[in-house]
């Protein structure tokens, strides 16, 4: 307990802190350690994750996970799913999940597109009223137009909020390259899955990407709270 990282994480578990915030001056490992020992998973949830939000000149579209599991299974896949509906949800976001790949419906085949298959089923199973559509390309899940040539009658085609990216890798260039070429806000990450809210920092922060995150954390808090 004489570390602040423990010491924080614990005035969360007991409620005397409804959220924490670390890493300006820690690594991300020093602050979520001490999350997945103590606080943990949320039921049903196996698998920490992470969203950003991506704040375009129009919209605001969730990415996940760009910055936690390198090569997700098909159940952190459906984890990942579920729990960023959850965190779209809690900021205003109607959740239409695109489970992303390089092959949209049953156009394609191969081990990786197969896998995505097998997390949209999942997450239909899990959560049936929740729309989903996957496999399917990011053109077809974003462009309304795309989204009706190569799926048609899906109603998350064209029209997706939620992305959710096959691996880490897909899912850190492309927030990075949206963020750095197309000019949005990326705000994030935000973890997500644990069953209490803490966040992690950049050690580069900013004073507003702190402000940002306190916020986050906070409206997190509130979404925890009974109705």
């Amino acid at each position: 307990m004489t570390d602040v990282a423990y010491f924080g994480t614990m005035m969360v578990l007991l409620g005397l802190a409804d959220g924490m915030v670390s890493g300006a001056t820690h690594t991300t490992a020093h602050t979520i350690r001490p999350a997945f020992e103590v606080v943990k998973t949320r039921p049903g949830v196996s698998a920490v994750s992470s969203v950003f939000l991506m704040a375009l000149a129009d919209r605001v579209l969730v990415y996940g996970d760009c910055a936690v599991i390198p090569e997700p299974t098909v159940e952190q896949l459906a984890d990942i799913a579920i729990s960023s509906s959850a965190t779209a949800r809690l900021f205003g976001i109607e959740p239409r999940v695109a489970m992303l790949s390089y092959s949209t419906g049953e156009s394609g085949t191969g081990t990786e597109v197969d896998r995505v298959r097998a997390a949209t089923a999942l997450v239909r199973q899990r959560a049936p009223e929740l729309p989903v559509a996957g496999p399917i390309q990011y053109d077809a899940a974003a462009d309304p137009e795309v989204g009706k040539a190569k799926l048609p009658g899906s109603d998350v085609a064209g029209r997706a909020t939620v992305f959710v990216f096959p691996d880490l890798d897909a899912g850190n260039t492309t927030y990075k390259a949206v963020q750095r070429s197309a000019g949005a806000v990326a705000i994030g990450p935000i973890l997500q899955g644990l069953a209490k809210p803490i966040n992690d920092l950049s050690r580069g922060a900013l004073v507003r990407d702190i402000v940002n995150t306190i916020a986050i954390t906070a409206i997190q808090a509130q979404g925890d709270e009974p109705a």
